[in-house]
């Protein structure tokens, strides 16, 4: 019996022993912990602080900054997004969308200090980056982070005529439509400039919350160069909803080129750079479908286009279209509401120059198939360009509404001014 009690003594003493030499490696391995006490420092192990301090010391002292800051969301797509950093060179930068895995592409400076994505990132997206660098002595710092960038909910942007490249008509205005109702206004426009090679001053006019026009006062000088800037990105549209758009746009100006319709002697003059092109029969709306008067600018040109009379209102009894022409010859749209400069093969030849009979447009001699390169219609489509302005004069009818179509011209400069939110400065 002793002899088992002296056994279960021993092994109380030996768990005692382990127990012991357990609680100083917990010891040894808890942050901030000291150590062991006197024990540790007797074996010669330096106590934690000992180890952080010294670590300290070696540490890297290059800095990195990465923006957005963690966690950020709304984050910009353009130009938000960055990596810097002080007292070292970057070596490396991952950025990857953290649902994909896909990486996105970018450059670290020349001078090893800065990195950015290379392109446009894409909205309601989290984005991880992995950044390395180095000091002078060669240590090693890393930094982590992720964040969102803006959402479509809680970001606009600006759809935009005429295109990028292209080559338009004297009265073709800079017209932007934005995808959300703006209230600061005033932020907004001051980050949309518009400027000509030929030095004209260029204003915006706001027709309601959501489309912003920009035009000189008088038509673009023929020949010249106009630079759209969208500078939007991260600018406030309303409370919560920001910009997205780092964009320039360059078009050019070509000849200059007024028709003047004529609805009382139903004939249109086509003007080009100040000289008399060629005068055209028309046949212009009927007393009881006028053509609008004014200044109206082509917006879209078709070769062959379907034209309901109910898509515009001109119904009979049983709602059906007076008319549904499926292939209307060279047609060009002057106004949003539907009206048209366009070919007509339908009408008699007799009609052109003697009698008005259209539901509002001008209608011009034509075939059917617009094939025909000789009649009045293919001449006038073939020497048309959107952007060229057609004013119609002696109709019936009231002046088109400025913002019926592109067709602003029909407001006077202090009108068109007043309509800013930044003024003429």
């Amino acid at each position: 019996m002793e002899k088992r009690v002296m056994t279960d003594g021993k092994r109380r003493k030996g768990l005692v022993a382990v127990a012991a030499v357990l609680g100083g490696v917990l010891t040894l391995a808890a942050c901030g912990g000291d150590g062991g006490g006197d024990d540790a420092k007797n074996d010669g192990h330096k106590s934690q602080s000992q180890v952080d301090e010294a670590a300290a010391k070696d540490a890297s002292d290059a800095h990195i900054k990465i923006t957005p800051k963690a966690g950020a969301t709304n984050a910009g797509i353009n130009s938000d997004t960055k990596v810097t950093v002080s007292e070292g060179k970057l070596t490396s930068v991952t950025m990857t969308s953290a649902a994909t895995g896909n990486t996105v592409a970018g450059t670290i400076s020349p001078d090893k200090t800065s990195w950015k994505p290379s392109g446009q990132l894409e909205r309601a997206t989290q984005y991880k980056i992995r950044a390395s660098a180095e000091d002078s002595k060669g240590r090693k710092a890393t930094e982590n982070s992720s964040f969102t960038t803006v959402s479509p909910s809680n970001s606009f942007i600006g759809n935009f005529t005429p295109e990028d490249g292209s080559t338009v008509g004297v009265g073709m205005p800079v017209s932007i439509r934005f995808d959300k109702a703006v209230t600061n206004k005033k932020d907004v426009e001051s980050h949309i400039k518009v400027t000509s090679s030929s030095g004209q001053q260029v204003v915006g006019h706001w027709f309601g919350g959501d489309r912003l026009d920009l035009r000189p006062k008088d038509y673009w000088k023929a020949g010249s160069t106009v630079s759209l800037k969208l500078d939007l990105d991260g600018v406030e549209a309303s409370p919560g909803v920001k910009g997205v758009q780092e964009k320039t746009v360059n078009f050019k100006i070509g000849r200059s080129q007024v028709s003047t319709v004529d609805a009382a002697s139903k004939e249109m003059k086509v003007v080009r750079d100040g000289k008399l092109l060629k005068t055209i029969k028309i046949s212009a709306g009927s007393p009881e479908n006028t053509t609008y008067n004014g200044q109206m600018v082509i917006s879209e040109k078709f070769k062959e286009t379907r034209m309901n009379g109910a898509t515009v209102g001109f119904t009979d009894d049983d709602g059906k279209g007076e008319y549904d022409i499926k292939d209307v010859p060279h047609a060009m749209r002057l106004s949003t509401s539907g009206t048209f400069i366009h070919g007509n093969y339908w009408g008699a030849k007799s009609i052109f120059g003697n009698v008005n009979t259209s539901h509002g447009c001008v209608g011009l001699s034509d075939t059917k198939g617009a094939g025909d390169p000789n009649t009045d219609g293919a001449w006038f489509y073939d020497n048309s360009q959107v952007g060229d302005v057609v004013i119609v004069k002696n109709s019936k009818d009231k002046t088109v509404q400025p913002d019926n179509g592109l067709n602003g011209w029909n407001m006077d400069w202090s009108q068109w001014v007043a309509g800013s939110a930044v003024g003429s400065a």
